[in-house]
């Protein structure tokens, strides 16, 4: 799943309804998550955050330390 993030607490997502994909844009406000809009274009999305602004969440995989042979 793809996200982003802005300032002020926005979140945008890309979800799937009626198996087509949209945006559902949040914003956090006091330790809660509201959702303000389901979109379907950036055009939509650039009404409530400036794109300028947002970045792309990345989760990184975290390698594993390499476990010592068995026996030993």
């Amino acid at each position: 799943m793809r996200v982003w993030r802005g300032p002020n607490g926005f979140q945008i997502e890309v979800i799937t309804l009626d198996r087509r994909a949209c945006y559902r844009i949040t914003q956090r406000v006091n330790d809660r998550r509201y959702i303000l809009a389901y979109t379907r274009s950036i055009y939509e999305i650039a009404a409530h955050v400036d794109l300028a602004d947002l970045v792309e969440v990345v989760h990184l995989h975290q390698r594993r330390r390499a476990q010592p042979p068995a026996g030993r």
